[in-house]
């Protein structure tokens, strides 16, 4: 290319990129308007607000307390009305739609299924509901032009004590639509170490899984993760930062824990909105990620929970373009990173990265040659590492 100026993507130009998200909890990315017709069909008084609109303000700024534990409150109301077979399965579908429309071609979007069932449905027909969603929203999702796949995380709840009855349930399931497992929750208090028969299970079964770790507490939580329970990939791991040195003059020096994590290309799924909401990153300027990604560390972009911080894929991705200048090249670097890092079979991630994402981010590039007379080509970076 011959421009000497960075072009940034515009708007639209992110969210027509393809995008891979690894970190999504379903009960925290429901339509508001769904939230209120599934209360009041099911009975739920206890919503906040009744009007979509002022109830979408409600979770945002409710959230938006910088603890942790104030922004899981939020879940109360979401899972309420998630306790039938039809709510779980509306639910499902359109978040494979949301997500479709936002560009994201595969998606990973975890859930509790001990936490549907006070309306009498058992654990599996809960798995059996979300996965017909997911197929339901993928169907109505290509009928629309986009093209999408979802597989499911289950997760288990870290204070509870049905982990390993969660793992069994992920291993059973693990060929018709779940591709992993998960624990989250408050982590003070409940290290993944209390957990250590489900993954020592999972490890036997050949199963994936993934661990919030590195959220709210710090190094002992992303070390026991790894070391004790033995992660594929860390949920936030955002405090990885706290074993790393910034001197003065620029120079920077890996702990023992950083590196290890960096050698070993251990995914972490960043969510730096709800980063900021939570506490663990005080802006976006602030956000490990720009650091981290200089280190090349295996890092990924996600939403967390798109109701409760009023965000998308896109949204993320247009935070850190403003702030860090990212181009399309550290867009497909993000892209690429996570689709490595996904729970499906090296092949099947193989061609979507070569068929899917890597296209889709070429075709976006080659847009400056349509551009009209006279406008400004944009630079390339070339960086593909991962």
């Amino acid at each position: 290319m011959t421009s000497e100026t960075t072009t940034l993507p515009t708007s639209e130009q992110i969210r027509r990129a393809p995008k891979v998200l690894l970190h999504d909890h379903l009960d925290g990315g429901l339509r508001p308007a769904t939230v209120v017709e599934l209360a009041r069909e099911n009975g739920y008084e206890g919503l906040p607000e009744a009007d979509p609109e002022k109830l979408g303000i409600w979770f945002r700024e409710a959230a938006d307390s910088g603890s942790l534990e104030r922004y899981l409150e939020t879940f109360a109301h979401t899972c309420a009305v998630m306790q039938t077979r039809d709510a779980l399965a509306r639910v499902a579908a359109e978040c494979a739609e949301d997500l479709a429309a936002d560009g994201v071609v595969y998606a990973e979007v975890r859930y509790a299924p001990e936490q549907h069932l006070e309306q009498g449905l058992t654990l599996e027909e809960v798995v059996e509901a979300v996965n017909e969603g997911f197929r339901e929203g993928e169907r109505r999702a290509r009928e629309r032009g986009h093209r999408i796949r979802v597989g499911a995380l289950l997760t288990a709840m870290r204070h509870a004590a049905r982990a390993l009855e969660i793992a069994e349930l992920a291993n059973r399931y693990r060929d018709t639509g779940v591709v992993g497992f998960d624990i989250a929750g408050a982590e003070a208090g409940y290290p993944p170490t209390r957990h250590l028969d489900a993954f020592e299970y999972l490890k036997r079964e050949n199963n994936h899984f993934t661990i919030h770790a590195g959220e709210a507490f710090g190094l002992p939580s992303i070390w026991q993760a790894l070391q004790w329970c033995g992660a594929d990939r860390l949920g936030h791991g955002v405090r990885i930062i706290d074993d790393i040195e910034v001197a003065d003059d620029g120079s920077v020096k890996l702990g023992r824990l950083a590196s290890y994590v960096r050698d070993k290309r251990i995914p972490l799924e960043m969510c730096p909105t709800s980063n900021l909401q939570t506490g663990a990153a005080p802006s976006y300027a602030e956000h490990p990620i720009g650091l981290l990604r200089r280190l090349q560390f295996r890092l990924t972009v996600n939403t967390d929970n798109r109701l409760m911080s009023g965000t998308n894929m896109s949204r993320e991705f247009e935070h850190l373009v403003k702030t860090f200048r990212y181009t399309l090249d550290d867009m497909q670097w993000f892209t690429v990173n996570a689709m490595k890092s996904a729970f499906i079979p090296f092949d099947e991630r193989l061609a979507m990265i070569n068929d899917v994402i890597k296209p889709g981010y070429a075709e976006l590039r080659a847009e400056w040659l349509f551009r009209p007379q006279g406008a400004t080509a944009p630079l390339s970076s070339g960086s593909d590492s991962a």
